[in-house]
C-alpha cells in the first residue's frame, strides 16, 4: 500500500479516526491535506506527521460551510496540482434524545455536519479526482443506521449514517466511469473523543430494554476498537490493492452489530 506521490484530503483530521488515517496514509508516502475546525489539533497532527518523515498542509474549515470547503479544496489543489484520495470522516454524534424532545435546530446541526459535510466534501473533491485521472474515496459511516438501530435517541445520527451509505452506493455507479472508487467503513464502538460533541437527553424514554451477554463486542470481550484498526481498513480501500472494490461497506466492529 504505497501512496508515494499521491495527495490525500482527510476531513476531521485533527483527532480520532481522521487523525489516525492521516498518519497512516502519510507514513506510506501520501501528502495529506488535514481539514478540520480546530487549528491547534490540525497543526499538532501535522507536526506528528512531519516527525515521522511525512508532510501535509493544514486546512481550517467547517465541512458544512460551502465557501470554506470550496476554498480549502482549491488551496490543496493549487499547492499540489492533484488529488488522489479523499477520506470523508468529519462528523458529530450530535444530540441523542426521543423524537418529540429532539429540537429542529439539533436535528439540523447533525444533518449539516454529517450529511451536508459529506456532500460538500465530495462535491468539491470529485472534479479534482477526475482531473487527476481517478482515485479513491472512503466515507466514514457507522454501524448505526446501516446494521443497528439500538442507540436510544440517535435518530438524526442514524439517519445521516444511513444516507452516507446510500450515497456511497449511488456514487459507485456514477463515478466508476471516471475511474473513481468509493467505499464506506462502518465502525462500531471505537475509542475516540466523539463523545465530547454528544448531547444525551432523556435517553431512558427511548430505550428498549435488551440484555446482552457480558461484553457485547464478541471479538474483544466488550472492549471498544482502536482508531488504528479503522484507519488500516481506510488505507486498504484507498490503495491499489482494493482496485476492484467500489460501492462496498466494511463493518469494523468486532462482530458488535451482528449481536446488537
Amino acid at each position: 500500500m504505497d501512496f508515494s506521490g499521491k495527495v490525500a484530503l482527510v476531513t476531521g483530521a485533527g483527532s480520532g479516526i481522521g487523525k489516525s488515517a492521516a498518519l497512516i496514509l502519510a507514513g506510506r508516502g501520501a501528502f495529506i491535506g488535514l481539514l478540520g475546525r480546530t487549528a491547534d489539533e490540525l497543526h499538532e497532527a501535522l507536526e506528528e506527521i512531519r516527525r515521522a518523515g511525512g508532510d501535509g498542509f493544514v486546512l481550517v474549515a467547517d465541512v458544512s460551510d460551502e465557501a470554506a470547503m470550496r476554498d480549502s479544496v482549491e488551496a490543496l489543489w493549487n499547492l499540489k496540482g492533484r488529488l488522489d484520495v479523499v477520506v470523508a470522516n468529519a462528523g458529530i454524534n450530535g444530540t441523542w434524545a426521543p423524537i418529540e424532545d429532539l429540537k429542529p435546530e439539533e436535528f439540523d446541526q447533525t444533518i449539516a455536519v454529517n450529511l451536508r459535510g459529506t456532500y460538500l466534501t465530495l462535491h468539491f473533491a470529485v472534479p479534482k479526482l477526475r482531473l487527476s485521472g481517478g482515485g479513491a474515496i472512503v466515507v466514514v459511516s457507522s454501524i448505526n443506521g446501516t446494521r443497528t438501530f439500538t442507540t436510544p435517541g440517535a435518530t438524526a445520527y442514524s439517519a445521516t449514517k444511513a444516507a452516507q451509505f446510500a450515497m456511497v452506493q449511488q456514487l459507485a455507479l456514477e463515478l466508476g466511469q471516471h475511474r473513481i472508487r468509493i467505499n464506506a467503513v462502518c465502525p462500531g464502538a471505537i475509542e475516540t473523543d466523539i463523545d465530547d460533541n454528544t448531547t444525551i437527553r432523556h435517553r431512558e424514554e427511548a430505550t428498549v430494554p435488551v440484555h446482552f451477554p457480558q461484553g457485547d463486542i464478541p471479538l474483544t470481550g466488550g472492549h471498544p476498537g482502536q482508531v488504528e484498526e479503522v484507519a488500516e481498513v481506510i488505507a486498504f480501500l484507498a490503495s491499489d490493492r482494493a482496485r476492484h472494490v467500489s460501492g462496498s461497506p466494511i463493518w469494523i466492529d468486532g462482530g458488535q452489530s451482528l449481536l446488537r
